[in-house]
């Protein structure tokens, strides 16, 4: 398994979950975009300095395993790391633990695109360096 270097913290909220408390399954991919967004804040100036530029990002393909439930209250780390970075395109992959137990996995395919045109544009120089560097250092 790959190592994490970033991650961020969320409280499962009550309209996450279901009647009995348990955390629905499409809040787990609002938890990724959490984390991808903080990722990009931290390491590369916040996802809005991409659009500040005419670039948008959006999400191509989204994958997810649950190996167990969430439920309200409770306290997660959301971990992710930017890699696979090709031409207009970069891969996340992202964990959700609960005390150190893992919840579920998945990652989500990202093209850039000119946001007037939605056609693809490669990756800037800025920001591979800036994942390049984030991926290199550790953090947890």
């Amino acid at each position: 398994m790959p190592s994490f270097h970033f991650f961020t913290e969320i409280t499962v909220r009550f309209a996450e979950t279901d009647a009995g408390g348990i955390a629905h399954h499409s809040a787990y991919l609002v938890w990724f975009e959490v984390a991808r967004v903080a990722y990009l804040t931290e390491y590369a100036g916040g996802y809005q300095k991409l659009r500040d530029q005419g670039i948008e990002s959006p999400l191509v393909e989204a994958n997810l395993r649950y190996l167990s439930p969430a439920r309200f209250d409770e306290k997660l780390r959301v971990y992710a790391r930017i890699f696979d970075l090709r031409g207009a395109r970069f891969r996340c992959e992202y964990l959700v633990e609960r005390d150190d137990e893992r919840l579920a996995g998945g990652s989500s395919l990202h093209a850039l695109v000119d946001s007037r045109t939605f056609r693809p544009t490669r990756i800037p120089a800025w920001l591979h360096e800036a994942i390049k560097q984030a991926e290199s250092k550790g953090r947890t």
